[in-house]
């Protein structure tokens, strides 16, 4: 992440994010939970020449706003909705173009443990094909059971 010093480094994106707000008129904020380098490596490709993606630290991402507040005071509203793990697309072409672009490579990622699902998931009633003596495991999981 830090190539040389930090100092140096903070001062690189700051001047990066101040160039790109003062280029691009239209900002997407994007979320990134879930999305491994190879799919944001394509994400990158397929926009090449339409947008560009600008992720890092939040508290830097806000702070290089509200420095950039002076010069378009409507980057105010976006501040609030920075939290997470988040992006910044910036881009001149039409707003419908770079959504139909992101969203084309959305792929459905597999479950994980400890992952919080994007969408309810409802498992229905059952038979399990276990006998009796097992139901101490779904108890362990505070799953309760019929005999």
């Amino acid at each position: 992440m830090v190539k040389g010093d930090r100092a140096a480094w903070k001062a690189k994106y700051f001047i990066k994010i101040g160039k790109l707000l003062d280029e691009y008129p239209r900002i997407f904020i994007v979320q990134a939970d879930n999305v491994r380098s190879k799919q944001m490596q394509q994400i990158r490709h397929s926009l090449r020449g339409i947008a560009e993606i600008l992720m890092g630290k939040n508290t830097m991402m806000i702070k290089a706003i509200r420095s950039h507040l002076g010069t378009n005071p409507a980057l105010e509203k976006i501040l609030p909705h920075i939290k997470g793990n988040v992006g910044l697309v910036f881009s001149k072409e039409d707003p419908v173009l770079v959504r139909d672009k992101l969203l084309e490579n959305k792929v459905a990622a597999p479950a994980r443990a400890g992952a919080i699902a994007p969408v309810d998931v409802i498992v229905e009633a059952q038979n399990t094909g276990m006998g009796p003596e097992k139901t101490n495991f779904f108890q362990a999981l505070n799953i309760s059971t019929k005999i």
